[in-house]
């Protein structure tokens, strides 16, 4: 990774000349799309085409296809995406020409600078969801946010939008410590878990990436935490600044009282320090879905969004896509997907299912990467027996090697009849064998497992 000399806010100014490498990724297009709002002159490269490349090229940013030093043409910067390395040939044409070379975290830290409010949701596990609960309130609240988000959220057709109100809403991921070159004025800290042990040595080292983010808040800031989660309150104690908290626990500045389930769908009331400041009725079942709720209303609130809106955007809020996205029918079973990947969001989806009107829960299981299903395989295991069915597909690899000789088919021997396959097609084969009417299916996992879902809908 390079480290240039010159701070990137320098260059966020009308007409300096930015290349994105990977322009049409999920938060490079947003990216792009700002900074030519900020008058920068934009352009890019992908390896393929896309609709977010065509998008961009509606908007008059040229894409080159293919990476090659010559696309840099006059820039002045360029940012690239985690997935673009140093041997990139872009990356080393602009190394040998003296062209900085900038993290795509760095230019939205950079960015979040120009905004009044920068609200930024981190933890392991439900950022999507909150993040998509705060767009809604805010978008309820006529704010007119600019939103970052890792997923896609219906109501604004895709995972980000431009607005041009006082708010920056994102989504923070905690991966190589890349919410570290953010700078908020409000940072959301949901749960701290053991996760990404690729990058981090152990939960301690995990705990401390998150201390670090809460200590960026200014003074006149909000760290907003939860109450419930104890990995959470080991990792902000002693912070200098003081803490706002949501949760369960009857403590908290931000909770809920009354709660009801109506077919597993909660509704309640937000109470902030004794005072009834929003109701709320979730259409997005589980408990961990009400303490995400909190979570998004304690943000709005401290940035002065009343609780009308709070409840009239919760209420609005279907899900994001991939959690807990339904899909389809297949012949009297309901075909659901979800993004879960870890053990502690494994829990929160299988106990939230096991809740709803279902004959049969079945889950069909990709497990994302062989550093984690190793360093959690026991976690995995545990949480896989929740199921009437587990079916597991095999790892999907993402930026790893196999290096270890790790596969799903140790995870299915540890499972009372859980069924192994090698391919998605026989998942989808294996899901059409046993279906019965009045079951629940589930594809789960951050890979590509929702393509079998997708492929048995399509055989109904």
């Amino acid at each position: 990774m390079m480290h240039p000399k010159k701070d990137i806010h320098d260059f966020m100014r009308p007409g300096v000349r930015v290349h994105l490498s990977g322009i049409g990724g999920v938060s490079m297009c947003p990216l792009a799309e700002v900074l030519q709002g900020m008058g920068l002159a934009v352009q890019g490269s992908d390896m393929n085409e896309s609709a977010s490349v065509e998008h961009l090229r509606s908007l008059g940013i040229h894409v080159d296809i293919g990476h090659n030093a010559e696309n840099l043409r006059q820039c002045d910067l360029v940012i690239r995406t985690a997935a673009i390395h140093d041997d990139n040939p872009e990356i080393a044409g602009a190394i040998a020409r003296g062209i900085p070379v900038y993290e795509r975290a760095q230019a939205w830290g950079a960015i979040m600078r120009q905004y009044q409010n920068a609200l930024c949701i981190s933890g392991t596990h439900g950022k999507t969801t909150t993040t998509s609960m705060a767009t809604h309130i805010f978008m309820a609240a006529q704010a007119d946010p600019t939103v970052m988000i890792g997923g896609t959220l219906p109501l604004l057709h895709s995972g980000y939008r431009v607005g041009q109100g006082e708010t920056i809403i994102l989504e923070s991921c905690e991966y190589c410590n890349s919410f570290l070159s953010f700078f908020p004025t409000v940072a959301v800290i949901l749960n701290i878990e053991a996760d990404h042990l690729d990058f981090f040595k152990d939960l301690a080292d995990v705990e401390h990436s998150f201390r670090a983010f809460a200590d960026l808040v200014p003074d006149e800031g909000f760290v907003v935490v939860n109450a419930d989660d104890e990995n959470t309150m080991n990792a902000v104690r002693g912070l200098r600044h003081p803490l706002f908290t949501f949760g369960l626990n009857k403590e908290a500045d931000c909770t809920a009282t009354n709660i009801a389930y109506h077919d597993g769908y909660p509704s309640f009331d937000i109470v902030i320090r004794s005072q009834l400041y929003a109701h709320v009725d979730l259409q997005v079942a589980g408990k961990h879905n009400i303490l995400n709720a909190l979570a998004a209303a304690a943000g709005a609130y401290v940035l002065g969004i009343k609780g009308e809106a709070v409840g009239r955007g919760l209420r609005e809020f279907h899900g994001a896509g991939r959690r807990f996205e339904h899909k389809g029918t297949f012949h009297g079973a309901e075909v659901y997907d979800d993004y879960a990947h870890h053990p502690g969001e494994l829990h929160a989806l299988l106990t939230t299912a096991r809740a709803l009107p279902y004959q049969r829960i079945i889950c069909a299981f990709q497990p994302h990467t062989y550093t984690r299903t190793k360093a959690l395989f026991h976690e995995f295991v545990e949480e896989l027996r929740l199921p009437d069915v587990t079916i597991l597909a095999e790892i999907f690899a993402a930026r790893e090697k196999n290096d270890i000789g790790i596969s799903s088919q140790d995870l299915a021997n540890e499972i009372p009849g859980a069924v192994y396959c090698s391919t998605l097609q026989e998942v989808a084969d294996k899901l059409e064998e046993i279906a019965q009417p009045g079951d629940l299916i589930l594809t789960v996992g951050a890979g590509d497992i929702y393509r079998a879902g997708e492929d048995l809908i399509r055989r109904g």
